[in-house]
């Protein structure tokens, strides 16, 4: 396999992992942060981590190599990325212990004070990851300050500029719809109905945030002159399928709200992924000093390896995450006898 060929199938892998990770996590984490506002009592607020409790920890693994895999394919990419976004990914950590020692802890005591703290945190948990990953990801689309050595010369509050915030609030409003059409998939009798009427109000904010991101994506970054007026398929159909949402939603078809949802998802960070190709870090201080997959990428030797690893093992963690799903798929009720502590 040649050089170019190596770095274009990873550029094209990593972009799957993060697909499969804010697909899988979207509604993960909008399940977290719906969790202190959807259940009223004690028992609806387990059942409803009981519809993640089996997948939630398997999800974030997606994160991990997706960060492993940059580390890996394109060493530059991850240092300057980072190292230029530690605080805030730093927070996203921050975010991502709290919500996992909160599952652990949660029920360790029967206090309520004691379970809606921990109820509070992971919604806090859920909330930082998608705000600030969105955030993120729109900075990256958007660019920012890099020079010549590769070092971002920006800080924390470079990345909170209008696109950027709208970026975040985006992500946060999608995964908190994908979320609810999830919950109306897992469980049954008053808190499925609950989480279908949560989700018709769900609808109005993400879709108003999406068509926003849109409209705002041709000012903010440079669609226009690498892509065209005309962006193609992909952005269109992603907006196109979440606002057919509403219809799904309206005729109880749940699985089908829910399958809409995601495809947007993958249909967004599919359009994200060909506006950035080939590069993977855009300068605003020169397009000269942009990263991309041939001036940021490891040598061939490890590209090859990496590869190999990968077409033995990523199969194996599909097919096991896969029959993860498939076991755990039964709807889930609010009944204490059948809940999981």
């Amino acid at each position: 396999m040649s050089y170019e060929f190596l770095q274009i199938l990873w550029f094209i892998l990593i972009a799957v992992l993060w697909i499969g990770f804010f697909f899988l996590e979207g509604f993960d984490f909008g399940v977290g942060m719906l969790l202190p506002f959807l259940g009223k009592k004690d028992t609806e607020r387990r059942a409803i981590i009981n519809t993640i409790g089996s997948v939630w920890d398997g999800n974030e693994v997606w994160l991990l190599t997706a960060g492993g895999a940059m580390f890996a394919a394109f060493p530059h990419w991850y240092a300057t990325m980072f190292s230029g976004f530690y605080l805030a990914l730093f927070l996203l950590v921050i975010g991502l212990i709290l919500r996992g020692i909160s599952f652990e802890y949660r029920s360790k005591d029967s206090n309520p004070a004691w379970r809606r703290r921990f109820d509070r945190m992971i919604a806090i948990g859920s909330f930082l990851p998608s705000f600030l990953l969105g955030t993120a990801f729109a900075n990256l689309a958007q660019g920012v300050p890099i020079d010549e050595n590769m070092i971002y010369t920006g800080n924390l509050f470079t990345l909170l500029n209008p696109f950027g915030l709208i970026g975040g609030v985006t992500m946060v409003s999608v995964f908190l719809l994908h979320g609810a059409n999830f919950l109306t998939l897992k469980l049954d009798g008053e808190l499925r109905d609950r989480a279908r009427e949560v989700s018709k109000k769900l609808y109005i904010v993400a879709a108003i945030a999406v068509v926003l991101l849109a409209v705002t994506t041709y000012i903010y970054t440079d669609i226009s002159t690498k892509i065209g007026i005309n962006p193609g398929i992909m952005p269109i159909a992603s907006v196109a399928v979440l606002l057919v949402t509403i219809l799904f939603i309206n005729r109880k078809m749940e699985g089908w709200a829910f399958i809409s949802t995601g495809i947007h998802i993958i249909l967004t960070q599919i359009a994200f992924f060909t506006l950035m190709f080939p590069r993977v870090m855009i300068s605003s201080t020169n397009p000269a000093y942009n990263l991309t997959i041939y001036n940021a990428s490891s040598s061939q030797y490890t590209l090859t390896v990496m590869s190999i690893i990968a077409l033995i093992f990523v199969p194996i963690v599909l097919i096991y995450q896969g029959w993860t799903y498939y076991m755990f798929r039964k709807r889930i009720t609010a009944e204490k006898q059948s809940l999981v502590y």
